[in-house]
């Protein structure tokens, strides 16, 4: 049986170049809507490339935290990937 932080790294392994999705939504589709914090410790502790936390913001829109170099990297990344308008 998987984990929830297995199926939040599932999920967002899955998110695509130039999409996001909220904290939130994450937490609700790895079956517990009101856990997006714990979706934040989890993708704080994440290093694995293939899982691309950058794509995970928060649901005002704001960055949120990013373990590799902080909101500004985050952003820029997701300005190349075009997600950011």
């Amino acid at each position: 049986m998987k984990t929830f932080a297995d199926k939040v790294r599932t999920i967002v392994g899955k998110i695509p170049r130039g999409k996001t999705m909220t904290y939130k939504e994450v937490a609700t589709r790895a079956g517990n809507p009101r856990a997006a914090r714990a979706v934040g410790a989890i993708m704080r502790k994440n290093y694995d490339p293939a899982i691309p936390c950058h794509r995970v913001i928060k649901s005002d829109g704001s960055m949120g935290g990013y373990n590799r170099g902080g909101a500004v990297v985050k952003e820029r990344i997701l300005i190349k990937e075009q997600t950011v308008v």
